[in-house]
């Protein structure tokens, strides 16, 4: 929607009721839509403006994509999407040791499962079954199963069927438990003998959160388990090396789609409930949880037919459920992409596609066709007849490798946490220098400032007793309004101070604050940067926990994907906001100063860094450092914050170092959880920021301190309040 027509919206319903207000009508009025329950643009901003960036970047895609005619340009595809798939993992470990274990066989009719245990990394266990047939003759075909988001992982009904067919069929047949699942759970916890969440899609995001941190995507996890599945699988004397399959459903999909782009060894693949397209991914369901998101996947320029691409023209089956919340039009448009391509390489019977009409879920239709996909390019039988006798499903507990069906309590080991936690220790020494800190944030939140005067739009004056609030918006780059809440004095005679105040709970949640400012001589603009506030999107509808530890999931996430980051652009809206007070008569240019709480703090830190109008800042119940995120298993409320592959560059900590001299107040930081730190911790975490402060001459310029829930701002901002 256009902002003329947004403002005319605002303005038709807003200014009669605005300028009719008492002067005490309290806090809750103070939004802009209080009552407009059926307005819903600012609500939308941020979501619509990041689809643009999206749908910008898929189209240039598609330019480059219809310029692929040739073997040549497919190798070179191919080589492309290895080369920014690899380096946005964080490339791969190294091969180690199996160091490969069986821990029980269970004999049955036709077939055996072997319960296996191997080390993907040293000490980092995976749990497996291995199905193999006792009829036939050996060497048979193999396939890899990689499991999706699924009750019971390994064990689950569907997952038997297929892996009981396939051995009874004449394959081996392995998967493995993923992590998050059966029993790998990362996150465990002995008392409730089950994850700390509910959900191993949590699990991922939260340990995908500190993969970011570090530079690193989950899925670096993930698929170098699948992949040392296969060094496992290879190693087995009754499996033909040259005859090997990947199929997998949901979650199981990803990885068949992952392992196939990535693995040469792999000669068959059939992902079942994935493939789609990110253009219908976002205008659906949205981006998936950390192993399903490989920011920066969008901005390179890829998408779902990219996996296609480098597994061609190798036989390549998409199974696909009419019914799926995996867009079954973005299903069909990557099929037909990639058939052109498939076309060129003069092997279309090698590209496929089955719909079933029903939902998600490796379903009794899906199956058959995936059988009879393995059975024609990797037994030579296009005419086999498709049948899936009915199985006997083992518990759970049957199919445990471990004594107590959990790594963590049987053999303990790594995990992605601690593992996660020695990729970032050494990726310490090389962080920058301190001079060269605000200009590395920039380029890692992708911060753009902008040129000329913001246009502001007044919406009309609420009086308070010696002060009034104006409302007004701004905007700060083409499709992005701001709403904003001016605070200025009456009667103050000269050049006035002046604050800007960012809360991540929105403007209107440090009413009492504010007040305080005002009273105390202070023109003070508090804003909703995009996201926060009044153009918050409603996060309640996704149906899972997402809300509860990250927050607006969908819009941080796919700020990443586009190479973007919601600190960044948050950060634009601050200085913007910056430029709104240089711009109000009466205003000390050289008294601005900043007030950030919660993740406005971060943001307020990182445009002081990249902004020196901001003379100096106040950071209430900020995240103590990125780094804590790492070292916690627990975080909440962090994901709007992360910048990937920070911790290779800098932390909190090296921000405030860098923006000295200028003062700065750190008060009540807090932990991963929103803790609250004392204040002798927090200096810990500062020693390097307090050694800058003592080196410039300014050692009393770096301040912490604790505020107690019924203090107000003038007791614990005495020094800053003076103005001076």
């Amino acid at each position: 929607m256009k902002l003329s027509y947004i403002a005319a919206v605002l303005f038709c319903f807003l200014v009669s009721p605005l300028q009719a207000q008492s002067p005490h009508s309290g806090a809750e009025r103070l939004d802009f839509l209080t009552g407009l329950s059926d307005f819903h643009d600012l609500r939308n901003m941020l979501p619509e403006y990041l689809d643009r960036i999206a749908m910008a970047q898929l189209d240039e895609r598609a330019r480059t994509i219809a310029q692929i005619s040739t073997p040549q340009d497919v190798a070179a595809r191919r080589a492309y999407l290895r080369e920014r798939m690899l380096r946005a993992l964080g490339g791969l470990p190294q091969r180690t040791p199996l160091n490969a274990q069986v821990t029980g066989v269970l004999e049955r009719d036709g077939y055996r499962i072997e319960k296996i245990i191997f080390e993907s990394q040293p000490h980092f266990y995976v749990t497996a079954n291995l199905y193999v047939p006792t009829t036939g003759h050996p060497p048979y075909p193999a396939l890899l199963f990689p499991l999706g988001h699924e009750e019971g992982a390994k064990a689950h009904f569907a997952w038997q069927y297929v892996l009981v067919s396939l051995a009874r069929r004449g394959y081996v047949a392995l998967a493995w438990d993923t992590l998050g699942q059966g029993e790998r759970i990362q996150l465990y916890d002995a008392d409730l003998e089950d994850s700390r969440v509910v959900r191993s899609t949590t699990e991922h995001s939260i340990q995908g959160i500190q993969c970011l941190l570090a530079g690193d995507n989950i899925a670096r996890y993930t698929i170098w388990d699948g992949m040392r599945a296969l060094d496992y699988l290879l190693s087995r004397p009754e499996v033909d090396r040259t005859r090997i399959g990947c199929t997998g459903n949901s979650g199981g999909g990803t990885h068949t789609a992952y392992l196939s782009a990535l693995d040469d060894r792999i000669t068959v693949a059939a992902p079942s409930c994935y493939i789609t397209s990110w253009r219908w991914l976002l205008r659906t369901i949205g981006p998936q949880d950390a192993e399903q998101c490989i920011p920066p996947w969008i901005a390179d320029g890829l998408d779902h037919a990219d996996f296609i691409y480098a597994f061609a023209p190798k036989p390549y089956l998409i199974l696909s459920a009419i019914r799926d919340f995996f867009s079954i039009t973005g299903a069909r448009e990557t099929y037909a992409e990639a058939r052109r391509i498939y076309a060129a390489l003069d092997a279309s019977d090698k590209l496929s596609m089955f719909e079933a009409d029903d939902g998600h879920g490796y379903n009794p239709l899906r199956r058959l066709a995936g059988y009879g996909w393995f059975d024609r390019w990797l037994k030579n039988m296009p005419d086999a007849k498709e049948v899936e006798a009915p199985v006997a499903i083992e518990s759970e507990q049957t199919l445990w490798c471990t004594k107590t069906g959990q790594v963590a309590t049987s053999l303990g080991g790594e995990t992605v946490s601690s593992l996660n936690r020695k990729r970032v220790e050494q990726s310490k020494p090389g962080r920058v220098p301190l001079a060269d800190v605000p200009e590395r944030a920039r380029q890692l939140t992708g911060f753009q400032p902008r040129q000329g005067p913001p246009k502001i739009t007044r919406y009309g004056v609420i009086a308070r007793d010696g002060y009034r609030i104006d409302k007004l918006t701004y905007e700060s780059e083409p499709g992005i309004l701001v709403p904003a809440l001016l605070y200025v004095p009456e009667g103050a005679a000269g050049a006035r101070p002046a604050i800007l105040y960012v809360n991540s709970r929105g403007k209107s949640a440090g009413a009492a604050d504010l007040e305080e400012w005002a009273k105390a001589g202070f023109v003070a603009l508090a804003i909703d940067a995009r996201g926060w506030g009044e153009t918050r999107f409603s996060t309640d509808e996704l149906g899972s926990d997402f809300p509860r530890f990250f927050g607006d999931y969908k819009d941080a996430m796919t700020a990443l994907l586009v190479g973007r980051t919601l600190v960044g652009m948050r950060a634009e809206d601050v200085s913007r906001g910056l430029d709104v007070l240089e711009a109000q008569q009466g205003v000390d240019r050289e008294r601005i100063y900043g007030f950030g709480k919660g993740a406005g703090a971060i943001v307020l830190l990182h445009t002081a860094a990249f902004d020196r109008r901001l003379k100096k800042l106040a950071l209430e119940e900020m995240l103590v450092s990125y780094e804590s995120v790492v070292d916690h298993k627990i975080h909440r409320d962090v994901f709007e914050s992360v910048i990937r592959g920070v911790l290779k560059s800098y932390d909190l900590p090296d921000l405030v170092a860098a923006v000295a001299p200028r003062p700065v107040s750190i008060v009540n930081a807090v932990d991963p959880v929103g803790r609250r730190e004392t204040r002798n911790d927090a200096r810990r975490e500062y020693a390097r920021a307090i050694e800058a402060f003592r080196s410039a001459g300014a050692a009393a310029a770096l301040r912490f301190a604790e505020r107690r829930s019924d203090q107000d701002a003038r007791a614990v901002y005495a020094g800053l309040m003076s103005g001076n």
